[in-house]
């Protein structure tokens, strides 16, 4: 499983995107990050650490900072505004800005998904939820100093939950 089919299988889950986009918000954090904390520990059987997070940022925050945030903003600002939004042609518009946005997205996850094969170590032994889990701190902790707060930490315990799911599917398929 790539982790392009990861993320999107996982994100698809119920509730997987209002906690990833929580966690975004809050934390100001990558997304696709975030996901591949979680791929590398519920497939790879390992925890990310914050060098090697580190050095897959360096890959892709540029691609984040100047494609993929624009477009997100744009696409958001035309919920409400500025005039003439939000009316029927500005909506068919921010419908393509969300669609160049999610293609910004899947390149910036072939990215990652690239870097992650060159992934070397043994698989840790603990259970896939507690090594996605940890990772997906160490994603946080990359953006942000901010405490975990109880919202936070359902959130992660979502994702988790879905994405060690989703490495059983993939390992009995």
């Amino acid at each position: 499983m790539t982790l392009r089919q990861f993320a999107l299988a996982v994100h698809e889950d119920d509730g997987v995107g209002d906690a990833c986009v929580s966690l975004q918000d809050r934390f100001d954090l990558d997304v696709n990050v975030l996901l591949l904390a979680a791929y590398v520990g519920a497939v790879h059987r390992k925890t990310v650490t914050a060098e090697q997070l580190a050095a897959a940022r360096a890959l892709v925050d540029s691609w984040r900072d100047e494609v993929v945030r624009p477009l997100r903003g744009v696409r958001r600002r035309l919920k409400t505004g500025p005039t003439p939004a939000p009316n029927p042609q500005t909506d068919e518009m921010r419908g393509k800005v969300a669609k160049a946005e999610i293609a910004a997205e899947l390149i910036e996850l072939d990215v990652l998904g690239g870097w992650v094969e060159g992934l070397d170590g043994p698989p840790g032994s603990q259970p896939s939820a507690e090594l996605v889990t940890a990772g997906m701190e160490v994603a946080v902790r990359a953006y942000s100093t901010e405490p975990l707060n109880d919202e936070d930490r359902r959130a992660l315990t979502l994702i988790s939950a879905a994405a060690a799911r989703h490495s059983e599917t993939n390992s009995a398929g």
